[in-house]
């Protein structure tokens, strides 16, 4: 079985020091060390359905809804925020709960995309519940926002692809929550924006930095500073999203879109795809030789994996791959 790494260490490439083949024996030796399971088989196929939801024990349990879907999209997950009365703000309990979510994803090896989207209409997130905000006192704020940042940052961190489906307004940190995710989608009504400058303060979940990695450093600049709030036009233009779609009578066209980006990822090789999410991730970060480097210890995890074999046979005997994620 192939290992699949959350491979921090490669920011340790950064350092000039050593030779290219001491960098890429390093990563390989730490890919080695830390694995993300595969199971060893998959569950028969089922019928297709709208999947199970995964509810939490919470005094608001129904603040997120997790569907893990079945049949022909088995390894899809659709993580829904639905906080309708609230605008789908960024709650404490809603802090837990996703963390909670995240970390049962990041450990499900059957897990092959998620969805991020919301449940309530023409919303996706309104960023942190300022009525809850307002009742902290001043010493819970700085906590409050850590834990935060940390959930975003693992969602970030998640080995799969990770699609946000926008087919509301976004804003604050629910734009930084997109903004964490692998690809972003937005209605054409969708409204998105950092406007922490309007309250004296500014994104403290990442948006400072994501957001100029997606649309460059004088955009987000921009973009920040005026807190300025654009439509997903507009967010497909500066490339703060891939697509933008039409919204529909339901209200769900990203999400629509979404899904059926995810079942795109969906037959291809597991293990490939989250080396390759891996590579270009810590690869960005650094030179083009070291990120060569990280590229090669990447690869070298696909070289032993019976994927790979079933995908030389398919193509031989010219019929679908049947990858197991081995």
């Amino acid at each position: 079985m192939a290992v699949l790494v959350g491979c921090s260490l490669f920011r340790a490439f950064r350092s000039q020091t050593g030779e290219l083949d001491a960098l890429s024996r390093l990563g390989a030796a730490y890919c080695r060390s830390l694995s993300y399971g595969f199971p060893e088989k998959r569950s028969p196929p089922r019928p297709v359905s709208h999947g199970t939801t995964r509810r939490f024990s919470s005094e608001a349990k129904d603040d997120l809804r997790v569907r893990y879907l079945d049949g022909e999209d088995s390894g899809i997950v659709v993580v829904g925020i639905n906080r309708p009365k609230s605008k789908n703000a960024i709650s404490k309990n809603l802090v837990k709960m996703m963390s909670e979510a995240v970390e049962d994803i990041k450990k499900n090896g059957k897990v092959r995309s998620v969805i991020l989207c919301s449940l309530a209409p023409g919303i996706f997130c309104a960023g942190a519940d300022l009525k809850e905000r307002a009742k902290m006192h001043q010493s819970e704020v700085g906590p409050f926002v850590s834990k935060a940042r940390a959930l975003i940052t693992e969602l970030g961190n998640l080995p799969m692809p990770t699609i946000a489906a926008i087919d509301g307004a976004a804003l604050g940190g629910g734009l930084e929550m997109a903004l964490a995710c692998d690809i972003r989608i937005a209605s054409d009504s969708a409204k998105m924006g950092l406007v922490e400058t309007k309250l004296a303060i500014i994104p403290g979940a990442g948006g400072t930095q994501r957001l100029p990695r997606a649309i460059g450093v004088a955009l987000a600049k921009e973009l920040i500073f005026a807190a300025r709030v654009v439509d997903g036009v507009e967010a497909r233009r500066l490339g703060l999203v891939s697509h933008s779609v039409e919204q529909n009578k339901s209200g769900d066209a990203a999400y629509l879109r979404a899904l059926e980006l995810a079942r795109e990822f969906n037959p291809q090789g597991p293990i490939a795809i989250r080396m390759a999410k891996l590579s270009i991730n810590q690869g960005i970060e650094v030179d083009l030789s070291t990120g060569l480097a990280i590229e090669e210890a990447c690869y070298a995890q696909v070289i032993p994996t019976k994927d790979r074999l079933e995908g030389l046979a398919a193509f031989k005997e010219k019929r679908p791959p049947r990858f197991k994620g081995e």
